[in-house]
């Protein structure tokens, strides 16, 4: 049954919806490469200018940090919103469609800043009925590592801070429904480089050179064993080949190849053997062919492991504002999200808001140059924002 407050807050984000939408649209024209976003953030600290009771700052140069200071002592709670965009060219026609040559907002960070001025200016509206501290987290650089986090983080974005949250809008997500995911959500994403160097020469005459082809051909085959025969069958581990590169012509095999790609894992004990492991197969099959590599292996950001305690106020919250059939308790997934560096400073969760909708062609995935959110996520997003932070702080 809905409360009176449940009403409030649910109108008080009705209300600035189309708002809401409009700062969406407009991020979505103008977006900016991690490291970059020197528009966008002024945009967002500009807009929080425009509402009262906050007190702001640039923790670093490209992010922006809202702090809003409740009537009633309390506890602190974080939100962050990521705000950059990927190199992609947008194949979208919108009349919003991106402005900026190779660069779209390809993954709903854009909705997600949006979602969070939202936030801020319902919650600034209300707060002398806060109890404690929210603090409003507008990070830059989340797709590109070392990531923004981190350096907010260093910055002292998280000192004195009880609790974080924060969203993802999905598209493989339906609209109406909201994902909530208790323990390990995404994976710690790390990359490594390869190259198999042989000895090139005349397509025409093999036997008098070392085929790097063949022989880098082997070690990605032989990468594959790694999951499937070095590691525990219920571990979570995902290696990939995303990249190899290699050869000029036709009648030339070439002296190198060029290799590149991704692990994905959960456990930290299994994350810190996979360089050696690596290692010893890429030796071993360039060592018997007698050519010789390099191998460098680079660790991305911490897993997200959500905390049991704040992941069940989220589902409570869920349960009651929108109802049990918007409620999914989804598995978790190897993607990755510098979220986790928040985490390490103060018990936190992250969560997914519907955006996709097969009705209305919305089916593209993330990172994708077709991909876009229905719009309709984003007062989902703002009212579970809004309803979490008086559940939180009471």
């Amino acid at each position: 049954m809905e409360t009176s407050a449940t009403l409030n807050l649910n109108g008080l984000a009705e209300q600035i919806s189309a708002q809401v939408v409009e700062w969406r649209r407009y991020l979505h024209s103008n977006p900016e490469l991690s490291f970059q976003e020197e528009k966008t953030a002024q945009f967002v600290f500009d807009t929080l200018a425009g509402f009262d009771g906050l007190e702001l700052s640039r923790p670093t140069k490209t992010s922006v940090m809202a702090r809003l200071i409740g009537g009633q002592p309390g506890k602190v709670l974080a939100i962050r919103a990521d705000m950059d965009a990927l190199p992609i060219t947008e194949e979208n026609e919108f009349e919003f469609k991106s402005q900026n040559p190779g660069v779209m907002h390809a993954c709903g960070h854009d909705g997600h800043t949006a979602m969070l001025l939202g936030t801020a200016k319902v919650l600034s509206s209300l707060k002398d009925q806060i109890k404690g501290e929210v603090r409003f987290l507008f990070q830059h650089a989340e797709e590109l590592f070392p990531g923004g986090a981190e350096e907010m983080v260093s910055a002292g974005v998280m000192d004195g801070v009880d609790l974080v949250i924060g969203t993802h809008l999905w598209s493989p997500l339906e609209i109406g429904k909201i994902g909530v995911v208790y323990g390990p959500m995404m994976a710690a994403p790390d990359t490594f480089w390869i190259t198999v160097k042989g000895k090139g020469g005349h397509a025409a005459l093999p036997h008098q050179t070392i085929d790097s082809i063949a022989i880098a051909a082997q070690v990605v085959t032989n990468l594959q064993h790694v999951v499937s025969r070095n590691t525990d069958p219920l571990d979570n581990l995902v290696l990939s080949v995303t990249q190899f590169t290699g050869g000029t012509t036709h009648n030339v095999i070439p002296g190198s190849v060029q290799m590149c790609g991704t692990v994905r894992s959960f456990d930290p004990k299994l994350r810190e053997t996979m360089p050696a492991v690596m290692e010893r197969v890429i030796k071993g099959i360039t060592e018997a062919h007698a050519a010789t590599y390099d191998f460098k292996y680079e660790f991305g950001y911490r897993p997200v492991i959500n905390d049991a305690e704040v992941t069940k106020v989220i589902e409570e919250t869920v349960r009651e504002v929108f109802g049990e059939e918007t409620l999914d308790l989804m598995r978790p997934n190897m993607g990755g999200e510098d979220f986790s560096a928040f985490q390490q400073k103060a018990p936190g969760a992250f969560f997914y808001v519907g955006a996709g909708n097969k009705d209305k062609g919305i089916v593209y995935p993330h990172h994708h140059a077709k991909f876009t959110i229905d719009e309709d996520a984003l007062e989902i997003g703002v009212k579970t924002f809004l309803h979490t932070t008086f559940k939180f702080l009471g």
